[in-house]
């Protein structure tokens, strides 16, 4: 099941206090990035957030669950409270890797 484009907006609408969050769609779902680092998604119109010390801090009773088959466990985010989410997403950035930046290939054809 793909999400959908409103569950994307409401998730974007409740995460609207927090600067520099930014979305890519990916196989008819969504990975969002906060600070250019990658820390959830939107899979099957559940918002899904990285396993990280603050996520398991912050949400000790989420549940875990698989954002698609063969992919690591997240933890399932209660999108309804805005204020929570305005502290764990923050606190999560700090733990999370730097974004990858990729290497230019070089044409070998001339």
């Amino acid at each position: 099941m793909a999400s959908s484009k409103e569950y994307l907006d409401y998730v974007l609408e409740q995460l609207r206090d927090l600067d520099d969050i930014t979305y890519r769609p990916m196989m008819s779902e969504y990975i969002l990035y906060y600070q250019g680092k990658v820390f959830g998604g939107i899979y099957d119109d559940r918002f899904l957030v990285k396993k990280t010390q603050s996520s398991l801090k912050l949400m000790p009773e989420a549940p875990l669950e698989l954002p698609y088959g063969g992919a690591k466990e997240m933890l399932l985010a209660d999108v309804d409270d805005r204020e929570l989410l305005t502290k764990l997403i923050p606190a999560m950035a700090e733990e999370l890797p730097e974004k990858k930046t990729r290497k230019k290939r070089e044409n070998k054809n001339g």
